[in-house]
């Protein structure tokens, strides 16, 4: 029997697919990775009886990034990136993706591809192609890689995707290639330059980098735009005639005047004057015209991006984050569309029949139903995926909080397409005063149409006229001039932001909401009320240097024409070599012309920000001119050297104090203790260490708990005391500055054990357990606050074994973040020893990490 791996883009997609294809007969089990489930059962597949193994993968199986001599920021110019070499390298190296794909894939004879159907999902088929395809049999003159092409998650149409499986489309994939090389190599080079360039010599920047993106930046300069439209607006004064008008019955009236404002004030007036005496009128004109509110078209995801920031108050990233989980939850179709069009083949009548015993909305679906459904207005088909629809009923109480708001607005949406459009009749009011004229407009519905769903789009009651026939006459209750100033626009909306980026052709239906993300968490915008985007003093200087020294690094024109260049390689009309490299020479030209002009942007810089001198407080001692550096307190954090001129990064999101007035003994920096993260995690550092790893197996941004000098008592070989029992390389070290509340924290993964709660020391000792292989400690207690057996003073011996001691460690505040303990890890070092744990004793004690 043949074996087919089918592979989703998530494990909920996995789980859902099989279910579908195996009549809920699937049988299944947890991959070797961990994370994922392998599902299998019995079928057939291109008329012959086989075996079927679904499983998935969690996203991109690979990435793209530089060699490694290229990401040392400090040692490579950031113009050699738009010629550096690139390799493609685990998406995620925890989860072993590529390993486990090959190992499911050992006697597979065909693949079939469940990948979401959008041109990223087609670049993952690719990645899992080349990871199975040297672990599949070898079926010669036969086709065994498919593609399957599906929109939503139901019976129906996974079983039609199943029955018309086609091949990868490889231009598309080589599409996305190029976009995230072009991205790496332009974004990395400007953003490594800018980073460093301003943030060592500025130091209220408050930004943990200072990014160029090729769509985040014209992104930016939307809203920089209209910022400076806002700021370079002149109000001005006008004035306006304001008459209202009284029935026999009281009613009132309020008239609009038909010159609508005037900007001369003595003008103005004397219209006042000619008609203030006047105190009665009659009715001119009475005009009533039938109209119509068209139904809206089908949704695509900008709409509903649109619609989720506007009417939900949600950023369209979130917005985008829960639709795809009501998706591959089967509530709704595939989210990412761009097509406003139903197929000629679509269930209308199907699909809305689903809705009729909905509590919320079911009397206007069987209402709707009774009268017959109206064909959908004609969108736009650009041959991706069908509109956004609901493809089951759901509850509130199925789905709670933001997850049924969407809901509710994609099953309203729908219902309103195939609704009937809102009609209703306006009236319009003529009234002569004097030599001027006025009018009022009303509206009164006639059918409320789909308007009935999607209520907050009715025509209000306030519209409403009263009873008015033609020679009524009126009184004229007031006349009086108001006085009015011009207001400027208001900063852009997400929604509004969405529009232009569409328009101009910035980034995809996938990447919008990532951009307007991204220009928030780079603190170039922040979020006001009505989700309006206020630029920062820091992204307003970005656009405007951009603008004085380039300003088509800014301009949208410059990514509209890539994006351009990147349809066509996936259309088959464009060579993708061609396209990167033509495309990466202007930008390598624009880089070299910005690093040349770049004192211009500086001068922008320099009105706006401190001078990092000037900035911080006093903290620690240089190891170099033994005078205090500057802790610059933004993000990120710095120890700034003023007389040696040198800037040291910090671990960000903490608090960072002395320690001590210990010294390092390698440099003679003094040591600062960094303290924050959710979980309390704190560590000791040496600011040039940090910066400057002294040995190999230290990675840039390690603490003294990774380092490996043989003697110094702040390090990894004297306060170390086990392997850790949650990650692969891990050591549990003793925090010395975490005293009075002592912890064990791991120098690699996010473990912290607290032990030993107010001993006055915690040292750790030269021997180690003979049951567990962890070192020993000693700990001492002043007599009043012991917590040892007898009010002893100082215990010493095992804090996982010896009685007295392994009371007094709190495991529960660790975590365990792998699937299982492992045994043969590296502990202290000290003078080459590797203290082991026995697997039966490290399963004991992973065990209280449940």
């Amino acid at each position: 029997m043949r074996t087919v791996l089918m592979v989703a883009e998530k494990p909920s997609l996995a789980a859902s697919i099989s279910a579908i294809l195996s009549n809920r007969q699937s049988s299944s089990r947890k991959g070797s990775n961990g994370v994922c489930t392998v599902h299998e059962w019995n079928g057939s597949f291109q008329g012959e009886a086989v075996r079927f193994k679904m499983t998935s993968v969690c996203g991109h199986v690979m990435s793209l990034d530089f060699i490694g001599k290229y990401n040392n920021w400090d040692r490579v110019d950031p113009a050699e990136l738009f010629n550096a070499v690139t390799e493609k390298k685990e998406a995620s190296a925890k989860m072993r993706m590529p390993d486990f794909l090959a190992r499911e894939a050992h006697g597979c004879d065909y693949l079939v591809l469940w990948l979401d159907c959008d041109k990223e999902g087609e670049n993952i088929c690719f990645e899992v192609i080349d990871a199975v395809q040297r672990s599949m049999n070898r079926l010669p003159n036969r086709q065994t890689v498919f593609r399957s092409r599906f929109s939503a998650i139901t019976d129906r149409d996974i079983r039609a995707a199943m029955n018309s499986l086609v091949e990868p489309n490889e231009n598309e994939s080589r599409s996305v290639d190029a976009r995230q090389e072009l991205d790496l190599r332009i974004g990395c080079a400007f953003t490594r330059y800018q980073t460093k360039f301003f943030q060592g010599r500025y130091g209220d920047l408050d930004s943990t980098l200072i990014s160029y993106g090729p769509c985040q930046t014209p992104t930016l300069g939307f809203c920089v735009e209209r910022h400076d439209q806002i700021q370079s607006f002149k109000p001005e004064q006008y004035w306006k005639l304001a008459v209202t008008c009284e029935l026999e019955n009281g009613q009132q009236l309020h008239l609009e005047w038909e010159r609508v404002r005037c900007f001369d004030k003595e003008v103005a007036t004397m219209f006042l004057n000619q008609i203030k005496d006047i105190k009665t009128t009659v009715v001119d004109s009475v005009v009533s015209k039938e109209k119509t509110k068209a139904r809206p078209l089908a949704l695509n995801t900008v709409e509903l991006m649109r619609v989720a920031s506007s009417g939900l108050n949600m950023s369209p990233h979130y917005a985008m984050q829960i639709a795809e989980r009501l998706y591959t939850q089967g509530f709704i179709s595939y989210p990412r569309t761009e097509t406003t069009h139903y197929p000629e083949n679509f269930d209308l009548v199907g699909t809305l029949r689903q809705q009729q015993s909905s509590s919320v909305w079911g009397s206007e679906v069987r209402a709707l139903l009774a009268q017959g459904i109206n064909q959908p207005k004609k969108g736009v088909d650009v041959g991706d995926h069908p509109p956004i629809t609901p493809m089951r009923l759901a509850t509130p109480q199925q789905l709670e909080g933001d997850a049924w708001k969407v809901y509710d607005y994609v099953v309203r949406h729908f219902i309103a397409t195939v609704h009937r459009d809102c009609r209703y009749l306006s009236t319009t009011v003529g009234v002569s005063v004097g030599a001027e004229k006025f009018s009022v407009t009303g509206a009164r519905v006639i059918d409320p149409g789909f308007t009935e769903v999607m209520d907050w789009l009715a025509v209000g009651r306030q519209e409403a006229l009263p009873d008015v026939q033609k020679g009524d006459r009126l009184t004229v209750a007031s006349v009086r001039l108001t006085e009015h100033l011009t207001s400027p626009p208001g900063y852009l909306t997400e929604a509004e932001l969405i529009t232009l980026m569409e328009k101009h052709g910035i980034g995809t239906d996938a990447s919008i909401p990532v951009h307007i993300n991204n220009i928030g968490l780079r603190n170039y915008v922040t979020v006001e009320t009505g989700r309006r985007l206020v630029p920062t003093t820091l992204g307003i200087v970005l656009v405007h240097g951009y603008q004085k020294t380039d300003p088509d690094l800014v301009l949208p024109s410059m990514r509209s024409a890539v994006e351009q260049q990147l349809n066509l390689i996936a259309l088959g009309r464009a060579d993708y070599d061609a396209v990167l490299r033509h495309t990466l020479e202007i930008f390598k030209m624009k880089f070299h012309y910005f690093v040349k002009n770049v004192n211009s942007m500086d001068q922008l810089f320099e009105a706006s920000f401190s001078p990092l001198a000037s900035s911080g407080k006093p903290l620690s001692r240089c190891g170099k001119c033994r005078r205090y550096m500057k802790l610059v307190e933004t993000r990120p954090q710095r120890l700034h050297c003023t007389h040696c001129g040198e800037t040291f990064s910090l671990p960000s999101d903490g608090v960072v104090r002395i320690y001590n007035e210990a010294k390092c003994p390698l440099d003679d920096f003094e040591l600062v203790v960094w303290s924050g993260g959710k979980k309390g995690r704190s560590f000791v550092l040496c600011p040039y260490c940090y910066n400057h790893p002294p040995f190999k197996d230290m990675g840039r941004g390690s603490g003294c708990n990774s380092c490996s000098h043989p003697s110094c008592r702040h390090g990894l070989s004297v306060n170390g005391v086990s392997a850790c029992v949650a990650c692969e390389r891990g050591v549990l070290v003793l925090d010395p500055a975490s005293g009075p509340k002592w912890k064990l924290v791991c120098n690699r993964c996010d473990v912290i054990i607290s032990l030993f709660d107010q001993a006055v020391k915690v040292s750790v000792l030269p021997g180690v357990c003979g049951s567990c292989g962890a070192c020993n400690v000693k700990v001492e207690y002043k007599q009043e606050k012991s917590r040892l057996p007898d009010k002893a003073t100082q215990l010493e011996g095992c804090v996982f074994c010896t009685e007295g001691l392994s009371q007094l460690v709190q495991m529960k505040h660790a975590q365990r973040t792998t699937s299982r303990p492992r045994g043969g890890q590296r502990g202290r070092g000290r003078g080459g020893a590797e203290p082991r744990q026995p697997r039966d004793k490290m399963a004991e004690l992973a065990a209280f990490f449940m």
